[in-house]
This record gives C-alpha cells, structure tokens and sequence, in this order.
C-alpha cells in the first residue's frame, strides 16, 4: 500500500471512484475541475494504491482523498477534508486512514493545526470510520443552496 500526489493521470480512476459517492455527483466535469485543483497550491488530493503483485512492483489505485486549506474570518485556519473515497473492494484493510493521514501530513507542513470533515447522514460508514481515527463529532447542520444560473 502506498499514497501519493495524484496527478492528471489519475482522472479516469478519480472519477470512477468517484461514482461510489453516489447522490448528487458531476461525473462529466470531474476532469475539468481535476485539472483545476492540482494547478491550486491550497488543494491537496492524494491517491491509495494496493500492490497487485507479490513483490510490490504492480500497483492500482483504489482510493483518494481531497482536502482544501481555508481560512475562515471567523475561526481561522484549518484543513477541511472534502471528499474520500475507498473502492468497495479495498475498504477496512486501512486504506482510507492512510489516506486521511496525508492530509494530516500536508496540513502539518503547512503549519495548520485542525483538519475538519463533513459527512452527509446517509453515510452510517463514515459516522464510524472518523471517531475511530480520532475525530470527534463538532456539529449536525442543514445546507442550503441557491442557483443563481
């Protein structure tokens, strides 16, 4: 297992990936907003590979994660992790916590001491998933959004 920095190779697997979220997900802009994001100093997306051969030389990736670096008037700094996704296949073999220990990392080199998750209610997983590597429960709140097209 190993992750590193995605890269716009990644966008094909990102996106298929991405399917997984299920609900309300852009799948044809992904590309564009990818491409987008990796030129963005203040976006991270990183990328879990699993070996595919007994001497780790092979490898596919089976998850990502996105994370932005803000600064909010009102609270300051922090890293909010936007999306992760693990592939059916690979999930609870540890891929999603490394994962979200590379956002831990660039979050700590870049000198930012609170990374912050949201999760929508219809994800049970990740209601278990985020206390048991540490993260506790800050908030339950509504979203509201409004087309201005």
């Amino acid at each position: 297992m190993r992750v590193r920095r995605a890269t716009l190779e990644d966008i094909p697997v990102i996106t298929r990936l991405a399917e997984q979220l299920g609900g309300a997900v852009d799948l044809e802009g992904m590309p564009q907003r990818l491409k987008r994001i990796l030129d963005h100093a203040h976006h991270a997306v990183f990328v879990a590979e699993r070996d595919t051969s007994d001497d780790g030389l092979s490898s596919e990736p089976c998850g990502f994660v996105a994370a932005e670096h803000r600064v909010l008037l009102h609270f300051g700094e922090l890293i909010e992790l936007m999306s992760l996704v693990v592939d059916d296949d690979c999930r609870r073999q540890g891929f999603g916590t490394q994962l979200v220990a590379a956002v831990e990392a660039w979050a700590a080199r870049r000198g930012v001491p609170r990374v912050r998750v949201r999760s929508s209610l219809t994800r049970s997983g990740s209601h278990d998933f985020y206390p048991a590597i540490g993260y506790q429960l800050e908030k339950t709140q509504h979203c509201y959004q409004r087309s201005l097209a």
